[in-house]
């Protein structure tokens, strides 16, 4: 096997990982604290329960784009809500800086590092039917 054919199966398994990270510490936050704040709380619970889910199916066979799209949803979705709740709130729930530690940072890490490795999976996806399609020449005309 060469470098180009474990590629896509490590990055395959990478984003999985860094997912399912970003839905482990939704999961922490939610049963220690958040699952007492209003509305905020139960979207805790599904940002974990989409980000497993997502992870898993992932891992099973050659996922298509949508569900690759959806993965990256998730984890913009989880990177905006952070980014509200410390700018204009949401639902009425604010918070501060990169509290609570070190979730936050741990949080911000996990869902950059899958929009991250999803952009050089589909990158590495395109190089590689580029590289498979035959070569067509014109017939040259003098």
């Amino acid at each position: 096997m060469n470098t180009r054919t474990l590629l896509i199966p490590a990055l395959r398994w990478a984003t999985a990982a860094t997912l399912a990270g970003g839905g482990y510490i939704h999961a922490q936050l939610y049963l220690a604290e958040y699952r007492f704040v209003h509305i905020v709380g139960p979207m805790f619970l599904l940002q974990a329960g989409a980000s497993f889910a997502l992870a898993a199916l992932l891992l099973w066979g050659s996922p298509p784009l949508l569900l690759r799209a959806a993965a990256a949803g998730v984890a913009l979705g989880a990177l905006g809500g952070f980014a509200a709740s410390r700018t204009v709130g949401v639902f009425g729930f604010t918070e501060r800086g990169l509290q609570p530690a070190p979730q936050a940072v741990l949080s911000l890490l996990a869902e950059t590092g899958t929009l991250l490795l999803l952009t050089v999976w589909q990158m590495a996806l395109s190089a590689q039917h580029r590289a498979a399609r035959p070569c067509v020449t014109s017939p040259v005309r003098d």
